[in-house]
């Protein structure tokens, strides 16, 4: 699954460069920024770790205190099953980069924040009646992560906090 996963986060990337250069001509930076011009990387990485350790504390209170949630990191690691700790940080970092990459580098910019959120959370519907809460807490993390963006100007932040957010998070529901 690791490798197969790997290549489409890896085609997502090259889909999100070649559509960014066909359209606004920048991947990593926000419309009106000038690549390089603004880009702060401690503030922005600092805003991406403050967002994904809100996200990881929320989603372990939730997981903690409720059966929805509960059920739903049952179902996500049965779906997924076991993962070492080199297999769940592969699998944050290319799916942070493909993701942030497709969804805020190159689609909202074209559709704005509320769209490329919606769209985000569309991307991670399973037609499971158990895996329905992780749709809207993708939609949920794709106004986050899209504020991200449009607060800094760039996809620093966003990356980081989906990577971190993937990384701790897929390590707690597959062991």
């Amino acid at each position: 699954m690791v490798p197969a996963a790997l290549v489409f986060y890896a085609l997502m990337f090259g889909g999100a460069l070649l559509w960014a250069s066909l359209t606004t001509g920048s991947l990593f930076t926000a419309p009106g920024q000038i690549p390089g011009e603004g880009l702060r990387p401690l503030r922005d990485t600092g805003a991406g770790l403050l967002a994904a350790f809100f996200v990881i504390f929320i989603s372990r209170e939730l997981t903690r205190r409720t059966g929805w949630a509960a059920g739903l990191a049952r179902a996500l690691g049965e779906l997924l099953g076991r993962l070492s700790l080199t297999e769940c940080w592969l699998l944050a970092v290319a799916s942070s980069l493909g993701e942030e990459a497709l969804f805020r580098g190159a689609l909202q910019p074209q559709v704005g924040l509320v769209a490329a959120s919606l769209i985000f959370g569309l991307a991670h519907f399973v037609p499971r009646r158990d895996l329905m809460p992780w749709t809207l807490f993708s939609v949920a993390a794709g106004f986050l992560l899209g504020a991200l963006f449009e607060a800094t100007g760039n996809l620093i932040a966003p990356i980081v906090a989906h990577m971190v957010i993937n990384g701790v998070n897929l390590r707690a529901i597959t062991r």
